[in-house]
C-alpha cells in the first residue's frame, strides 16, 4: 500500500490522528491491507508524512485498543490476523435516500424552505444574547447540576414555565406539575404511557396535527376523526361518532391547521363530557403566543376544575425547533404517577440548553422576545397575504386567522391540492397540502403556507411567483 494515501489534511476540521485512524480502517476493509501484513513503525510513519509521532501513537493506540493491529514488540506491528474476513467482498451497501413525507411539517434536516410551516423567525434569533446566557450557564452550573440530571426537568426551568404559564395563560400549577420533555412527542408518549392502554379510542380533530395523528396511531391507540367547524371540535358529533372514547386531543386555542379558537360553549361541553366520561383531554398549546388581535386566549387547562386536563406547549415555535424541548402539565392527582414513569426514563436531555432557556425566561427576555416576534410576524404575514392576492388572484381565498405562523390558501372547488403541494416541494417549497392533514373527505382542499422566515416583501412576492409557475403547470397538465 501506498504510505501516501494514508496522509491526512489540515483542511478538515477532524483531527490528524482520527483521520489517520480512519485511512487504515478503510485500507482494511477495501482489502488494501490483509491480515498478518506489517504496518510501518510509528517513528518512520511520522517521517514518511511529516506529522508529529504523539500524532501517529495516537492513532496507533486506537488502531490497537480496536482490535486492528497486533503489537508484537521487536517484530513489529500487523494488521490483526482475526481481521481476515473483514476483506472478503460485501453486497451492496447503499441506503435508499429518505423519501418525501407529505405530512411532516419540517423541511429536508437542516435547512429552512421556503413557505415551511413550524419554524419560528431564525434571523430574528436574540443571538448574541442566547450565547452570553449559555456561556454563563457553562461557567457558573452548580456542581449539583452535573450529576446525573432530574428526568422531570431542570428545577429552575419547570418554576419558570410554571410562572409563566400563571400570568400569560391563566394556568394555575405548581413547579412539580411540570414536566419537562424532548418535544411535544415526549410528552404525548407520557400521557399515553401512564393514562391510556393499548388500543383505547380517542377523539382527534379533522382536520388535525398529521404527525401527531400518525404517532398516535402508531403508539398502538385507535383514533376516531371528529370534524372541526367555526367553533372548533364538534363535541356533539364525537359523542354520537365514539362514546366510549377514553381521550381527545385538541388545539383549542388556535386550531392546527384551520386557524379558529374554540368556542366557550363548546369548551364547557369537552370538559363535561372529559368529567361525565372520566376521559383525558390533551391540550396542545402550540402557538397561542402568537395572536395579533387581542390577548392570547386563556388556555383550555384553566377552566379545568376535575382534573382531566393535560396541557402541553413548546419552545420549538417560539425560540428554537433544535432545542428539542417541551413540557406537560398535569393534574395535581397525576404528578406521582407521572413521577414514577419518569423516573426511569432518560428525561429531556442535556441540562445545559434548560438551563439557558430558565435564565432566558427568569431575566425577561422570553417576554420581550414574545413581544418582538408578534410585531414582526404580523408583518410578514401582511407581505405574504398581499403577494397571494397579488399574484394569485380568484385562484385562491385567505383563511381568516386571528394568531398563528402559518396562513392557510383555500383553492377552488376541483382542485387537487395534494398533487400541487408534492409538485412545489419537488421543486424546493416547504409548503403542504391540507388534504393530507384530513382524514374524511373534502371537495375543497388548500395550502399551508408558513410565513415567518419571508425577510422582505420582496421575497415574500418572488415565492409566490414561483408558486404560480407551479401552479400554472400542475393545473395545465
Amino acid at each position: 500500500m501506498d504510505i501516501q494515501n494514508l496522509k491526512p489534511t489540515r483542511e478538515r476540521d477532524e483531527p490528524i490522528y482520527l483521520q489517520l485512524y480512519r485511512r487504515y480502517c478503510e485500507a482494511i476493509a477495501a482489502g488494501k491491507l490483509k491480515a498478518g501484513d506489517r504496518v510501518p513503525s510509528v517513528r518512520s510513519l511520522a517521517s514518511e508524512l511529516n506529522l508529529a509521532r504523539g500524532t501517529v501513537e495516537a492513532a496507533y493506540q486506537m488502531l490497537v485498543g480496536e482490535g486492528y493491529f497486533v503489537a508484537r514488540g521487536a517484530a513489529g506491528t500487523v494488521v490483526s490476523p482475526r481481521l481476515a474476513r473483514l476483506a472478503e467482498p460485501a453486497g451492496p451497501r447503499t441506503v435508499p435516500p429518505r423519501a418525501p413525507d407529505a405530512n411532516s411539517p419540517q423541511g429536508a434536516p437542516g435547512q429552512a424552505l421556503p413557505f415551511q410551516l413550524g419554524l419560528p423567525a431564525l434571523d430574528a434569533f436574540p443571538r448574541k444574547t442566547w450565547a452570553r446566557l449559555a456561556g454563563h450557564t457553562l461557567r457558573t452550573l452548580a456542581a449539583a447540576a452535573m450529576t446525573y440530571p432530574d428526568p422531570a426537568g431542570h428545577e429552575p426551568l419547570r418554576r419558570s414555565i410554571a410562572t409563566y404559564l400563571g400570568i400569560s395563560r391563566g394556568i394555575d400549577c405548581a413547579p412539580e406539575q411540570v414536566f419537562v420533555t424532548a418535544g411535544y412527542h415526549g410528552a404525548l408518549e407520557l400521557v399515553r404511557r401512564v393514562l391510556l392502554r393499548d388500543g383505547d379510542l380517542g377523539w382527534y380533530e379533522d382536520p388535525g396535527y398529521a404527525l401527531a395523528r400518525r404517532f398516535l396511531l402508531r403508539a398502538g391507540l385507535r383514533l376516531a376523526p371528529v370534524p372541526v367547524d367555526a367553533e372548533g371540535l364538534d363535541v356533539a358529533h364525537g359523542l354520537r361518532r365514539a362514546p366510549d372514547a377514553r381521550f381527545a386531543v385538541v388545539t383549542p386555542t388556535h386550531q392546527s391547521p384551520m386557524g379558529m379558537a374554540m368556542s366557550l360553549p363548546r369548551r364547557l361541553e369537552l370538559l363535561e363530557w372529559a368529567r361525565a366520561s372520566r376521559a383525558w383531554i390533551v391540550e396542545d398549546d402550540y402557538d397561542s403566543e402568537f395572536r395579533y388581535h387581542g390577548r392570547p386566549l386563556p388556555a383550555l387547562k384553566s377552566l379545568d376544575r376535575h382534573g382531566r386536563v393535560l396541557y402541553t406547549g413548546t419552545f420549538s415555535k417560539v425560540l428554537l425547533p433544535g432545542l428539542r424541548l417541551a413540557y406537560l402539565v398535569v393534574p395535581a392527582a397525576q404528578v406521582a404517577r407521572m413521577r414514577e414513569l419518569v423516573d426511569l426514563l432518560p428525561g429531556p436531555g442535556s441540562i445545559l440548553p434548560q438551563a439557558t432557556v430558565a435564565d432566558f425566561m427568569e431575566q425577561g427576555h422570553f417576554a420581550r422576545h414574545l413581544r418582538k416576534m408578534r410585531a414582526l410576524y404580523a408583518e410578514r404575514r401582511g407581505w405574504l397575504v398581499d403577494a397571494l392576492a397579488r399574484e394569485l388572484g380568484d385562484r385562491i381565498s385567505i383563511q381568516p386567522q386571528a394568531g398563528g405562523i402559518h396562513v392557510l390558501a383555500r383553492l377552488a372547488a376541483g382542485h387537487d391540492d395534494r398533487a400541487l403541494a408534492a409538485a412545489a416541494q419537488a421543486r424546493g417549497l416547504g409548503l403542504k397540502a391540507l388534504g393530507d392533514w384530513r382524514v374524511g373527505r373534502s371537495s375543497r382542499g388548500g395550502l399551508l403556507m408558513g410565513f415567518t422566515n419571508f425577510g422582505t416583501p420582496d421575497v415574500a412576492t418572488a415565492e409566490v411567483r414561483r408558486l404560480r409557475t407551479i401552479m400554472d403547470a400542475t393545473w395545465s397538465a
